[in-house]
């Protein structure tokens, strides 16, 4: 730890004594480098903020995707640095007021492309910056030129985006009428193809579609037939049955008390419950019919009775001839689907090209068919959007901070610059004072003395200082520190020049 702090001390005593190398060294870094911040023009900044969004007027099935719109934003920080835009900048400014030609323009648009800068905030928000620095301009002048940048651009791009939106849709136009007129002629081509062979063939393929496409509707046609005949049948079964078991007529009487005799009256009830789907098992049915036969050999109520047709009869005889029609309809129905079956399934098996050349047809006739609609509802898309772009153009664009003006400049940072350059200078006069220490080696101290030469150094003999060299010590040490005073009063003054610069300027 003690030979550290000696050689911290030997360090420092050595820059001490080339103190006025150091600041020389100083005052000469300060005063080049002050010189070169002061020949740093002015840079002037203008900033605005816009809003960028696709249209949503359109229907969503008219729309891009997400992926179309996000690159479409994407492209917005090109355009707006496109040649077009710059261009347009350039004419509509100042900037062109000295351009007399195309080439003086161009340059003056490269000029601009490295002073314009746009990025992306957001999703949507945009940042459009221009840096401008013109030393034939005044402060004022170079700020007003900046926020001219940056309005002529905001405007260029919405002239560019109107203009090349609705020449886009006008191109796209045009090329789609051109594939629709041709797609026209092959469909009418191809209908006519499939008309004739229909005209040539109309009795070998009967029908319309294609003969596979056809039997295999035939096919699930009869088997839902199937299903629908077992399930009549089986409802005709059922009413037969009834039917069996239910009188035609009905005996009635009158007693000789003027009422209905006990016979009619149990006849009636088993006529009601055979109507209502009882069989001969049910309890009920079996105590009638027990009750009728003892009436019938007791005799009672025979004389005088009338017979009258029996509505459940009636009724039951209706549903019969109602599902014996339905099934005889849907046995007609199968029997015919069976029989064009069949007669596919031969004009098959005996002329397989024919429902293979028809087949063809048919998919040459759909494909055609489906590429005419997709084009017409292209086209149709095309010229709804055609008219939107022409209405408020592909974007909406909306300014939310307009374009700045500020005289002061954004460029170098001046008063940072002076105070690094005054750090950088003494920092290069001690560096230049150790450099040269360390070059010129003395030996400050009998320690250092012994240890280079490796021998014994019996003692050292102090400084004797005679009154006029103290007192020429002090006056070279007032001129001292009045040259580092002067150093650090010149940084001072330079920063309050440019301090009252720019509140002058603001």
């Amino acid at each position: 730890m003690n030979n550290l702090y000696e050689e911290l001390q030997i360090i420092l005593h050595g820059i001490w004594q080339r103190r006025w190398v150091a600041l020389s060294v100083a005052w000469g870094v300060c005063l080049l480098g002050w010189l070169a911040v002061a020949l740093v023009p002015n840079v002037y900044q203008s900033r605005a903020r816009v809003f960028v969004q696709m249209d949503s007027v359109l229907p969503g099935s008219l729309n891009d995707s997400p992926l179309d719109q996000q690159k479409a934003l994407d492209q917005v920080r090109q355009t707006m640095t496109s040649a077009e835009v710059l261009d347009r900048v350039v004419r509509n400014t100042d900037l062109g007021a000295g351009a007399v030609s195309d080439r003086d323009i161009g340059a003056k648009v490269g000029l601009l492309r490295q002073n314009v800068q746009v990025l992306s905030q957001q999703d949507n928000l945009f940042e459009i910056t221009a840096n401008w620095s013109d030393r034939a301009l005044g402060a004022g002048e170079n700020a007003r030129m900046a926020a001219q940048v940056v309005a002529g651009l905001i405007q260029a791009f919405q002239e560019t985006n109107a203009a090349g939106g609705i020449a886009d849709a006008s191109h796209s136009l045009k090329f789609l009428d051109a594939q629709i007129a041709a797609r026209a002629k092959e469909l009418e081509s191809t209908e006519q193809k499939r008309v004739a062979f229909e005209q040539q063939h109309l009795g070998s393929v009967p029908g319309g579609g294609s003969i596979s496409a056809r039997a295999e509707a035939m096919r699930a046609e009869v088997s839902q037939i199937d299903s629908q005949l077992v399930s009549a049948r089986s409802a005709l079964a059922g009413i037969n049955g009834q039917l069996a078991g239910t009188p035609a007529d009905i005996v009635s009487a009158v007693g000789p008390t003027g009422g209905l005799s006990a016979l009619a009256q149990a006849e009636g009830q088993l006529a009601s419950a055979r109507a209502q789907g009882w069989t001969d098992n049910h309890p009920d049915v079996v105590a009638l019919k027990r009750q009728i036969e003892t009436l019938r050999k007791l005799g009672s109520g025979a004389a005088g009775g009338t017979r009258t047709p029996n509505p459940a009869y009636l009724s039951l005889r209706a549903m019969q001839a109602e599902r014996g029609s339905t099934v005889s309809a849907l046995q007609a129905r199968k029997a015919q689907l069976e029989g064009d079956l069949n007669a596919l399934t031969r004009k098959q098996i005996d002329e397989p090209g024919l429902a293979a050349e028809q087949d063809r047809l048919n998919r040459d006739y759909d494909a055609v068919k489906q590429q005419y609609d997709k084009l017409l509802a292209d086209r149709e898309a095309v010229r709804l959007r055609g008219d939107v772009q022409s209405e408020g153009g592909a974007f909406k664009f909306r300014v939310i901070d307009p374009p700045s003006l500020s005289p002061i400049p954004a460029s170098p940072n001046r008063p940072l610059l002076l105070f690094a350059v005054l750090v950088a200078g003494i920092g290069a006069g001690i560096a230049a004072a150790f450099a040269l220490s360390q070059i010129r080696t003395t030996y400050p101290t009998t320690g250092r003395l012994e240890k280079a030469t490796g021998l014994p150094v019996i003692g050292g003999i102090s400084e004797v200082e005679t009154p006029a060299r103290a007192q020429r010590i002090r006056q070279h040490a007032r001129w001292f520190y009045a040259g580092c005073g002067g150093l650090g009063a010149m940084c001072f003054v330079l920063l309050a020049v440019e301090f009252i610069q720019r509140g002058m300027s603001a």
